[in-house]
């Protein structure tokens, strides 16, 4: 059991508290801890990815209670893979804050980064149901002080939003635990997986209930159809970096669908098509509605944000097939959609600092080079996102459609919607990039010094070059992402790591304690105790 495991959990919730408390007033010591902090992250990261990569899932016995009693962390391919692509993204979040001078417009940023990363690292590596539940809340409160960071009123409202959705969606994930609780009597999932594969169908309409619920949370957290209302105002009010940041949110809700039902409720279970059946017309209508979403916006930030929720359609028609090749063609979907998110956030923000504004009203543009470099980032970025060639958009929608292959209906939704957010991201590049540029008169003002700030293009070029690196080595990628898929479609080595046996040495240790108790009746009475029925 190595104590690197718990790591990612511990470095931010040390760190957290500690530049609340010793650097409160003191910037520059905020920002050196909090990039310290990030690289540690993707350091650990990395070699926990590795070690995953040759281990079989390895169990973090906090306390060193034996399961399902006690609370584990479980590191698998998956939970490893999560690790990596968050420590990367808060790196560069962190990165472009202190460049574009983000994290000195409001109090405590650097510290809720930190319990972001918390609960974000918490959530991927937990085994147990309920402390999915605890490193939702420890996430969501972070985002909430991220969320309405420097103030504003369409900020404040926006967050009002998110609370009260994110609320609501907690509030639903304990009824659904408590329930599976008292239907189980456990909240571990390895140890829920194996109980509930042993119950009679004819018992099992509360746990069908509690599917259902975990789902609803679940796709409130995805931003699936018909939650994803929240998406759209929260994403394109946020603060830049924390809207980039947000990239990785809706994917905590992905990975739950994919732990859960892959694992607890399988397809051809106790619980039988009931997640493919209420994911499927989701995902296609989340697809539909991010991709018209996109040709409609009239501002460059909802443009992205739309376009987030088609990001998530799409992966999601990908995991409700439930089929290891399906998923791993979503799992690659999902890591360049995260990356390709966060850098047209990080990009769009660089434009609002420049022009003042993001919306789509033609107005001149500053003739400098920092505009055309913007305008080559968005191209860029605006490619991959909406899956054309040559970047791995393309290469992952390719993928996903021969993972589909024969399911016409969502070959001609996935093929026609892409068409849209090609045509939505033209209108909205050739408008603020080309149409802008080549109309006379000055350009208005930025709300801040727009001078170029070198770290924050290098932190949005750093995540473009991550899409391409994810084009260039596709092949590993997929290699080791299918190996992935298969891990998660046979958990039986997953349980096993968390069980390891706990049924055996409780029946054990129940007997020695039983015999500790003949044993003091022996003395006390000076009989023999008499022999248990069995």
């Amino acid at each position: 059991m190595s104590h690197l495991m718990i790591a990612p959990v511990v470095i931010p919730a040390f760190l957290a508290p500690l530049i609340v408390l010793w650097m409160r007033f003191d910037l520059r010591t905020q920002r050196v801890f909090s990039v310290a902090g990030m690289v540690v992250l993707v350091g650990l990261a990395l070699a926990l990815a590795s070690s995953a990569s040759v281990n079989p899932p390895e169990v973090y016995k906090l306390g060193n209670w034996e399961a399902p009693f006690g609370i584990v962390l479980v590191l698998d391919r998956l939970s490893a893979l999560m690790l990596v692509l968050t420590a990367v993204l808060g790196l560069v979040v962190v990165l472009y804050a202190i460049g574009s001078g983000w994290d000195k417009r409001g109090w405590h940023f650097h510290s809720l980064m930190q319990f972001q990363m918390m609960g974000l690292n918490g959530a991927f590596l937990t085994g147990d149901a309920f402390n999915l539940f605890v490193f939702f809340e420890v996430l969501l409160i972070a985002s909430y002080g991220l969320m309405i960071h420097s103030g504003g009123q369409k900020r404040l409202k926006a967050g009002v939003q998110y609370v009260v959705y994110n609320l609501a969606g907690s509030t639903l994930f304990l009824f659904a635990l408590g329930t599976i609780y008292s239907v189980t009597g456990t909240v571990s999932m390895a140890d829920l997986a194996q109980k509930v594969a042993m119950m009679p169908a004819d018992d099992t309409a509360l746990l069908r209930v509690a599917a259902v619920l975990l789902m609803l949370v679940f796709a409130v957290k995805a931003a699936l159809v018909p939650f994803q209302f929240w998406l759209p105002a929260t994403y394109t009010n946020a603060p830049g970096p924390v809207a980039a940041l947000f990239a990785i949110m809706t994917k905590v809700g992905v990975y739950a669908i994919i732990r859960i039902y892959t694992m607890v409720f399988p397809i051809g279970g106790t619980t039988g098509t009931l997640a493919q059946d209420v994911l499927m017309p989701a995902a296609l209508v989340s697809l539909v509605i991010g991709m018209v979403g996109v040709l409609g916006a009239r501002d460059l930030g909802r443009t992205v944000a739309y376009a987030v929720i088609g990001s998530v359609g799409t992966m999601m028609l990908a995991f409700s097939q439930f089929t290891q090749a399906a998923t791993g063609a979503g799992l690659y979907y999902m890591v360049h959609s995260t990356l390709a998110a966060a850098a047209l956030f990080l990009i769009v923000d660089l434009v609002k600092e420049r022009r003042g504004a993001a919306g789509l009203a033609i107005t001149p543009a500053p003739k400098t080079l920092t505009h055309g470099l913007l305008a080559a980032l968005f191209f860029v970025g605006a490619i991959a996102m909406a899956g054309m060639p040559p970047l791995s958009g393309f290469l992952g929608k390719l993928m996903i459609l021969d993972a589909l292959r024969g399911e016409w209906t969502i070959w001609a939704v996935i093929l026609v919607t892409s068409l849209i957010a090609i045509v939505g991201f033209g209108r909205a590049g050739s408008t603020v990039f080309w149409k802008a540029y080549a109309t006379e008169g000055d350009p208005p003002e930025g709300p801040r010094d727009a001078s170029a700030p070198g770290l924050a293009f290098v932190a949005a070029g750093a995540l473009i070059a991550g899409l391409v690196a994810l084009t260039v080595f596709a092949g590993p990628a997929t290699g080791w992402l299918r190996v992935t898929a298969d891990q998660l479609h046979h958990p039986q080595a997953y349980i096993g790591a968390v069980m390891d046996g706990a049924y055996e040495r409780a029946a054990e240790a129940q007997a020695e304690g039983a015999a500790l108790m003949g044993h003091g009746e022996t003395e006390a009475t000076g009989h023999e105790a008499p022999a248990a029925a069995h």
